[in-house]
């Protein structure tokens, strides 16, 4: 993935958040990353007043939005 073919598609107030986003985008296929200003995992709260970022490539990024705008509880029987 070059950084320019890259896209946010949202940004989560938590990094648990946005794992929690990026393995429902992993599950259909979609190759995401997490992005979050954390000086390399040495200052863990770092981010936190910007958020912590899920990035696609750009030709990913409808399919993704559609599945992260969807809502994904399950239905009650």
């Amino acid at each position: 993935m070059a950084d320019s073919d890259l896209v946010v598609v949202h940004t989560f107030s938590s990094r648990p958040e946005a794992e929690m986003a990026k393995s429902a985008l992993d599950a259909a296929g979609i190759q995401a990353m997490v992005m979050a200003d954390d000086a390399g995992g040495t200052q863990p709260g770092f981010w936190e007043g910007r958020g912590v970022a899920v990035v696609v490539n750009a030709e990913n990024e409808q399919a993704a939005r559609e599945i992260l705008d969807s809502d994904a509880r399950p239905a009650v029987e």
